[in-house]
């Protein structure tokens, strides 16, 4: 007859993406047993590598190192030692055909005459207006828009990009993460970039370094390293039980017992696993998110001088960002080719996911040829589509209602930790998510 295993730990991990292996590292400095169970045969999550045909590609969309913080971009950069080359920074912003600089408001001078005047008159028209008190404190993501920034810019870029990566109106979006995220640009920087003065915006990202070899994944890889006897890869977890004292998680196989529980998995695969009430389940089930569909493409040929590009308008294709790994790295792509990663977000039910891998493939290099990004499609060398189901959190307006009370009943009633993107259900970055498994190890342990 079959017996279960079982393996006693101080924490156990439920994850193996960047915030899972990150948790493990820094708990085990602090003297703590730690295990992480990642169901894929390799970790890495959203920050997963492939190498295909010679050609490296970050399957999860474009990653790269940087951060405000300087604490988490020393952790980064430590990690990876001598395995990652800088580079200076150069985004563009693809606006009828031309290329504009990142972000919109600081390259106003690049637009055509009649769409510069209407985002400058527009944005002194609105600041005037603010000022006075003549305009209502905004309730959406797209009033906050048109508040900050005016009619002009907000029409010309800021509500189609967003619309299109968020895949959602932006009526029906929540404005809170907003607040404090992005500030109202100085006038005197939206009229110097009218007349075409140099400005610059998030200077925090105007140099980045990357992995020379093994893309992003291999930042996991290097974080991991000094704990990669306690990872468990191809552990599927089906059950997750309070035994009153710690946590049973299983696998049908093998049981963890351990004292403590994090959880850094979307909260919609963590929930089945759990016996919760029926308003806990709805709740979860009503929060949005965005799927991704990454697309790789390889071609013979050379790339401009950048770094990566937004794509507002929908003529162009669905995808809403364009990076070129090939720019970012000597050694992602063979000699003589270089690397373009397009972005499409979806959900279930809209016309990208009725798409197969072949369509989308015809779909985006299509687009880049029409763009001049790639010669033509004879000039293609390979191609490839990765799918994520989890990639955005979408904040609608009833994002702080739900999560609220999904929060409070994980964390507050069952005492199971939540950190990382989809497990705490927060738009974050890279940086962020290591932030938030640095000031979890903090308050949660003790030298």
């Amino acid at each position: 007859m079959f017996s279960p295993k079982y393996i006693l730990v101080k924490w156990a991990i439920l994850g193996g993406g960047l915030t899972g292996v990150t948790l493990a590292r820094l708990l085990k400095e602090k003297g703590h047993e730690v295990t992480v169970l990642e169901k894929e045969p390799k970790i890495g999550g959203l920050c997963k590598s492939e190498v295909r045909n010679g050609f490296t590609f970050d399957c999860g969309g474009s990653h790269i190192i940087f951060s405000r913080d300087t604490d988490v971009l020393a952790f980064m950069q430590n990690a990876l030692a001598e395995n990652q080359e800088f580079r200076n920074r150069n985004t563009k912003i693809f606006y009828k055909g031309q290329y504009v600089k990142y972000p919109f408001e600081n390259g106003l001078y690049a637009l055509p005459k009649e769409d510069l005047f209407f985002c400058i008159n527009e944005y002194v028209k609105n600041l005037v207006a603010v000022e006075k008190g003549e305009v209502t404190e905004p309730k959406s993501f797209k009033d906050w828009i048109y508040y900050t920034f005016g009619k002009g810019i907000a029409e010309c870029y800021l509500v189609p990009y967003n619309e299109k990566i968020w895949n959602y109106p932006t009526d029906k979006m929540s404005k809170h993460w907003m607040d404090g995220r992005v500030p109202r640009p100085p006038v005197e920087d939206i009229i110097k970039s009218a007349i075409g003065i140099e400005t610059e915006g998030y200077t925090h990202q105007a140099v980045f370094s990357y992995p020379i070899d093994g893309g992003i994944e291999a930042l996991i890889h290097a974080i991991a390293k000094p704990i990669a006897d306690s990872i468990k890869t191809n552990y599927t977890v089906t059950s997750v039980v309070n035994t009153g004292d710690g946590w049973a998680v299983s696998n049908g196989k093998e049981t963890i017992l351990a004292d403590r529980i994090i959880s850094t998995l979307p909260l919609q695969t963590l929930l089945p696993m759990l016996n919760v009430p029926a308003p806990i389940k709805e709740a979860c089930d009503a929060l949005r998110y965005n799927s991704i569909a990454c697309i790789s493409v390889g071609f013979k040929g050379t790339l401009p001088d950048i770094s990566w590009m937004y794509v507002p308008e929908e003529q162009w294709g669905a995808f809403n960002r364009l990076s070129f790994p090939s720019n970012f790295s000597s050694k992602v792509a063979p000699e003589g080719c270089s690397a373009v990663l397009a972005e499409i977000t979806y959900n279930e039910g809209d016309d990208i996911s009725k798409m197969n891998d072949e369509e989308i493939i015809i779909h985006t290099v299509d687009g880049l040829v029409r763009m001049g990004i790639i010669p033509s499609a004879d000039d293609v060398v390979h191609t490839a589509v990765d799918h994520f189901k989890f990639a955005y959190v979408v904040y609608d307006l009833d994002y702080l209602k739900n999560i609220k009370i999904v929060r409070e009943y994980l964390e507050g009633a069952l005492g199971i930790d939540l950190v990382g993107r989809f497990s705490e259900f927060e738009y974050i970055n890279m940086d962020g998510c290591i932030r938030s498994a640095m000031n979890f190890v903090e308050k949660n342990t003790c030298e």
